[in-house]
């Protein structure tokens, strides 16, 4: 394959690409090339990067639930084996699990992959890669795809072994619920310790329905009214993406329809997770992180949560004056937050969360992995003792402000040098939002604002897009009509700039 070609297929610190016809106007870019070469190149990178010899790697493969991701495994499988790799193959699985195998005594791989494309169509695939440091970088995928570059397909002889990583997965995450529910006093541990709670799971025709077979039912729970648990590449209900309308409101349905005390949602490769109360109300966004907070709170106090630069000064509120916490507002972006927060631990600065408002977190006690059972576990156990407190798991964020206002506007920019016209136009709305007195708070992405007088209350915040010609502005009002205002404010800002439309 041509350079240029498979460069295209870079997406941050993952390889994404269309996997299969089905849409018009895509042409297929991951190829059985493209991933068998791909692999090879894997392979040889990480035997510079372990020290070891090629053929003495294990390296583990597993999937999600879409409909090209067998025959990307064999292609990857056929790569890895081309260069004497030893191959495990995990079958179905998540991508937490796929890092877990190198974690677990039972596996303890070199590196793994974990063939996803996380909430995109079903034409979509792609690759994400691990190793003992946990996912690759966006330099590491740069530099696998450059030794891509020239090389053709192969395949070795030798089968793959299979192994139930799943199950190895689930049963960690059993052992970690029953360790965190607090038993009643003079009681024993139980081993059913979640029964008598309703708890509904949609797992989006994704790779998540084990989260209900092999955790909550082991343990005790009523699951009656959980939905598309049964894998289908072809998402046939609705995009397995917590922050996705229609997914939210399918969730949010089943828990009214069976009165359950908790709901869970997952997206396609169970990295993310959002959440739903007994009365229908959502737990996502800056409420996700506000949960998960509150809930490390006690065991880590005054500490620093990482967030991406789109949550809310309701959310800074709430982590500072509420629980007593740090905010420390980052980039977009998740392996940027999980980063910065490996960064901030290694410094001496205690930080034991890093979250996104898309549901991506990631504990310091979890490998900095992103993993949304293992958030959905924290929320489950929180959920039990809470119970056996006689409280709701929403006493946990009743002090967090409700979400009244907001809004998202993507500004196209319509030049060729969109990344320097980008800057430019930043350059300046600062300088005239300085000029005019306005407040901004330290911003690691971007220009923020926020608005704290009469007229108008809330933020916003523009940024550039990670890799489009976009420019997107967020918007927070606290009282209704204040979305209109500082919008108003925003485009006064902007004036001038012709290269840009909405």
């Amino acid at each position: 394959m041509e350079r240029k070609e498979l460069m295209k297929l870079q997406n941050g610190s993952d390889i994404r690409g269309v996997a299969c016809e089905g849409i018009e106007g895509e042409s297929v870019t991951l190829t059985p090339l493209a991933s068998n070469i791909i692999a090879q190149s894997f392979a040889s990178w990480l035997s510079k990067k372990t020290g070891k010899a090629v053929d003495s790697l294990v390296v583990g493969v597993g999937r999600d639930s879409r409909i090209t991701g067998e025959s990307l495994a064999k292609s990857v499988m056929g790569g890895l084996s081309s260069c004497g790799v030893k191959i495990v193959d995990c079958g179905m699985a998540t991508t937490p699990a796929m890092f877990m195998s190198i974690v677990f005594k039972e596996t303890e791989f070199d590196g793994s992959i974990m063939i996803t494309a996380s909430h995109l169509p079903f034409n979509r695939n792609g690759l994400k890669f691990f190793d003992k440091d946990g996912g690759l970088e966006h330099d590491d995928i740069t530099a696998i795809l450059e030794g891509a570059v020239g090389l053709s397909e192969k395949s070795g002889s030798e089968e793959a072994k299979t192994f139930d990583l799943i199950s190895l997965y689930a049963n960690h995450l059993v052992k970690t619920i029953r360790s965190g529910i607090k038993p009643n006093v003079g009681q024993s541990q139980n081993e059913k310790p979640l029964s008598g709670l309703k708890i509904v799971v949609d797992a989006g025709n994704g790779a998540g329905g084990f989260f209900v077979s092999k955790i909550l039912n082991e343990l005790g729970a009523d699951t009656n009214g959980s939905q598309f648990l049964e894998p289908d590449g072809m998402f046939p209900n609705h995009i397995p993406n917590p922050e996705n309308a229609k997914a939210m409101e399918a969730i949010q349905s089943a828990v009214l329809k069976n009165k359950a005390d908790l709901g869970l949602i997952f997206d396609t490769d169970v990295d993310r997770m959002s959440a739903v109360l007994p009365d229908g109300t959502e737990v996502n966004r800056d409420a996700i992180i506000a949960l998960v907070a509150a809930i490390l709170a006690p065991e880590y106090p005054g500490s620093t949560i990482i967030t991406d630069s789109v949550t809310s000064d309701r959310l800074t509120r709430f982590l500072e004056k509420d629980l007593g916490l740090k905010h420390h507002c980052f980039k977009r972006g998740y392996k940027n937050v999980i980063n910065e927060c490996k960064r901030l631990n290694a410094e001496g600065t205690v930080s034991p969360l890093a979250m996104e408002t898309s549901g991506h977190g990631a504990l310091k006690d979890n490998f900095y992995l992103d993993d949304g059972a293992f958030l959905a576990v924290k929320i489950v156990i929180a959920l039990a003792n809470a119970k056996a407190q006689g409280k709701a798991l929403s006493h946990l964020i009743e002090n967090l402000d409700p979400l009244v206002e907001a809004q998202e506007i993507r500004y196209k920019i319509n030049c060729d040098d969109f990344a320097s016209y980008g800057d430019k136009v930043l350059s300046e709305f600062k300088a005239r939002a300085e000029k005019s007195g306005m407040i901004l708070p330290k911003s690691y992405e971007g220009v923020r604002i926020s608005f704290q007088d009469e007229d108008k209350k809330g933020w916003l915040l523009l940024r550039k897009s990670l890799h489009d010609p976009v420019m997107p502005l967020n918007i927070e009002g606290e009282r209704k009509g204040d979305c209109e205002k500082i919008l108003k404010t925003a485009e006064e800002l902007l004036q001038g700039f012709d290269k840009l439309s909405k």
